[in-house]
């Protein structure tokens, strides 16, 4: 994203004072800097222009705000060629020169894209997102009210693209990173950088999804991360199904009962017997369906549980075979508690028939059964 937004004297005042925490390069018209940038623009061949700023930046190198918009040139003229490693050198540089300016950040952001770089593309994001949140916090001396509110109004609106931009890239760097440590770390950094995102919902689910088993398996912070969600939008069915899988296998005091009042909070909210129940809907009652049973069973309520596992099943079969296969599993324990032993027969034959995680565990459990029923016998 190429830009050229080299400010000259003549920009209001009270716009660089409310925005002052994110940096504007202003070089004052009819200065020595301004005529060396007019020759420079004037100059068609691409490697003297690039000796030209080359010069400038050593020529002015006691004007940080000339050095800055030198070398973020020199970073656009290397971007241009393909040079992206040099490019994004220069591009540094310029920021340790004018560190928040937004306009730099969005083509650093844009090379590191460029080079499938998701670390760097993350440390701009998050200082664009930095930069934009402090425009308008401290208001100067000598300036009404009236007249500042309606300056950060303005420097708040002049940046909103950029910041944007940055919002998404950050966003996709998480979306594009493979590691689970990384993403998490990704996903911190965004939530502090950018607290109102208009994709908060999503990078929710993806935090949740990096805590839970099969990635970091950080239950504790899979907890705090959900509840902290919840708050925001207790209606979140994704949240609260994920909280009542964790808080079921979670043996603190209070735990299971908190299981089983979000797995019905799910059901009701997902209320798959409607007639527009989508199949999502559906998947996620099942889901809130089976793990309620397993709760009601870890609260030595057995009978109760059936109904719920019997409602899971028929809601996941042929949709989620792997979530039907778990519900069955857990509704043939239930029915082998219970000494209901052809019920447990007949659901776990058929789960040990299925290729899957459950496959083994419902032979094993069937083998006891059996056992159980020879000896009856």
């Amino acid at each position: 994203m190429k830009r050229n937004p080299l400010l000259l004297a003549s920009c209001c005042m009270l716009f660089c004072l409310a925005s002052r925490s994110q940096d504007k390069i202003i070089i004052p018209a009819g200065t020595p800097e301004d005529q060396a940038l007019q020759a420079i623009t004037n100059e068609q061949d691409a490697q003297k222009k690039l000796a030209m700023y080359e010069d400038f930046t050593q020529k002015f190198s006691s004007n940080l705000a000339a050095v800055a918009y030198g070398n973020w040139q020199i970073s656009q003229i290397y971007q241009g060629t393909g040079d992206l490693q040099k490019a994004l050198a220069y591009g540094d540089k310029a920021l340790a020169g004018s560190p928040n300016n937004l306009d730099i950040l969005v083509s650093q952001a844009t090379i590191a894209q460029q080079l499938k770089d998701n670390s760097k593309v993350m440390d701009y994001a998050i200082k664009g997102g930095g930069a934009y949140s402090a425009i308008g916090k401290t208001k100067p001396d000598g300036v009404n009210d009236a007249d500042f509110a309606r300056s950060v109004t303005e420097s708040k609106e002049a940046a909103k693209n950029s910041y944007e931009f940055l919002e998404s890239s950050g966003f996709n760097a998480i979306v594009d990173e493979k590691d689970p440590k990384s993403r998490m770390n990704y996903i911190e950094r965004f939530t502090a950088a950018f607290p109102d995102s208009r994709f908060q919902e999503s990078i929710t689910n993806y935090a949740l999804y990096t805590l839970s088993p099969g990635q970091l398996n950080d239950s504790a912070r899979l907890v705090a991360f959900g509840e902290k969600a919840l708050a925001a939008n207790p209606k979140s069915v994704p949240v609260l199904l994920l909280l009542a899988n964790s808080y079921v296998e979670d043996a603190k005091a209070g735990s299971i009962t908190k299981a089983v009042n979000y797995s019905q909070k799910v059901i009701e909210l997902s209320n798959a017997d409607a007639a527009d129940a989508d199949r999502s809907r559906k998947l996620s009652a099942g889901a809130a369906h089976s793990t309620l049973g397993y709760a009601y069973m870890k609260q030595e309520k057995t009978a109760a549980a059936v109904p719920e596992l019997k409602a899971a099943s028929e809601l996941l079969k042929g949709q989620d075979a792997t979530g039907y296969a778990v519900a069955m599993y857990r509704l043939g324990f239930a029915y082998a508690k219970m000494n209901k032993v052809d019920n447990a027969r007949n659901v776990l034959n058929e789960i040990a028939k299925l290729d899957g995680p459950m496959q083994q565990p419902a032979r094993d459990l069937l083998m006891k059964v059996n056992s159980a029923r020879a000896k009856g016998k």
